[in-house]
């Protein structure tokens, strides 16, 4: 069976656009403002999407159902199962002391909180999204960072912001493996295509965490080692995703 998508079905660029974009609308609203459990929010806005398939983009209902069975075994190999192998281990070293360990290691480098959120919410939180990813890394290293004494919500702004550089290749490079199996890109292609342009905001981010911290007067005190964290991890982040 055969069947060529169209990308402008309603003869309207920006109609069709938002006719696409409506079921991730549907669930950022039904989690937001409805106030959903995620797996509700997620039923409705599937609803939406094979409904708009059906009816907007006219995909044949065998299609429809393949791709349907399609994403749910994705999600459930290789996605879900990296995600309980992750908390399975997080929670093995939590039990067995040696995250406490890990976490007071970290924090006997240095007293100033400014560098601290650099190294646990950027650098923790980078290596924690290469193997977790999927939010995993924010709430680990925020709740790192409220023990620390730091607000939750404030700890919480500070680690999404911070998980913005690696999360292109978060959970073993999901986001980039999972691109190419529906665009025909190889992999290697986005990857350094991503490569190429992350790697600016890797340098900036480190910096706009200490901004958003302490201002221009943070960013002059810290700035050996912001630099190093941002430049260091943008050259690696480069060079690994492109060669």
């Amino acid at each position: 069976m055969e069947f060529y998508q169209v990308y402008d079905p309603l003869g309207h660029i920006w109609l069709s656009a938002l006719v696409a974009l409506s079921p991730i609308a549907l669930f950022f609203i039904s989690l937001i403002v409805f106030k959903l459990k995620g797996y509700s929010a997620g039923f409705l806005s599937l609803a939406l999407s094979i409904l708009i398939a059906l009816f907007v983009y006219k995909m044949p209902v065998q299609m429809v159902s393949a791709s349907f069975f399609y994403g749910f075994l994705y999600g459930l190999w290789p996605i879900a199962w990296i995600v309980i192998a992750a908390i399975f281990l997080y929670n093995l070293s939590v039990k067995s002391g040696y995250f406490e360990i890990l976490k007071e290691s970290i924090l006997s480098l240095t007293p100033d909180h400014r560098i601290l959120v650099i190294l646990i919410g950027f650098c923790f939180g980078s290596f924690l999204e290469g193997a977790i990813g999927f939010g995993g890394p924010v709430a680990i290293t925020a709740a790192i960072l409220v023990g620390l004494g730091l607000n939750p919500l404030y700890a919480a702004g500070l680690c999404l912001i911070a998980n913005t550089a690696p999360v292109a290749f978060g959970a073993v490079g999901i986001p980039i493996t999972a691109m190419a199996s529906v665009v025909g890109i190889p992999e290697l292609e986005i990857s350094q295509m991503v490569g190429r342009v992350l790697p600016i905001f890797s340098i900036g981010i480190p910096f706009f965490i200490v901004f958003l911290m302490d201002g221009f007067r943070g960013i002059r005190e810290t700035f050996p080692a912001v630099a190093v964290t941002g430049f260091s991890f943008a050259i690696a982040q480069f060079l690994s995703s492109n060669y």
